[in-house]
């Protein structure tokens, strides 16, 4: 998929078929703005706990309470923001994943952590029509 195809199609989806939120209104539009984050330098940690907080997103890959392969992320910013540690965010994650059992070392031990770093880029709304109309 193209960058600019999948930008597109991702605002699209975001903004009206997340159903964690009500879809976004034609009203809302001029109070809006666009964040992207672009996932680089990918990196397969040694355990769960080989990353930063503030530097890293962590993306885990564990097993289910059935045995079935689940996966969670969290962008570089989302720990520190939250005020979360290492083990805070971990638990999080499994969590976010859908894992519903008791988190001990047997768990953290067979998680597969990915790290990865990010751009991030903005713009408003205002921004966005000053730019369409040059």
């Amino acid at each position: 998929m193209e960058l600019s195809n999948g930008l597109r199609d991702y605002a699209l989806t975001s903004a009206l078929h997340d159903s964690r939120f009500r879809p976004i209104s034609l009203r809302e539009v001029p109070f809006l703005s666009c964040t992207v984050s672009l996932l680089t330098d990918f990196e397969k940690a040694k355990d769960c706990m080989d990353w930063e907080v503030g530097k890293h997103g962590v993306w885990i890959e564990f097993r289910g309470n059935r045995g079935e392969r689940r996966t969670a992320t969290f962008l570089p910013q989302i720990a520190s923001e939250q005020g979360w540690s290492k083990t805070e965010t971990i638990d999080h994650l499994l969590r976010k994943g859908g894992y519903q059992g008791p988190v001990g070392d047997d768990v953290y031990e067979a998680i597969k952590l990915t790290r990865y770093q990010s751009q991030k880029a903005e713009l408003s709304y205002d921004d966005y029509k000053a730019m369409s109309t040059e």
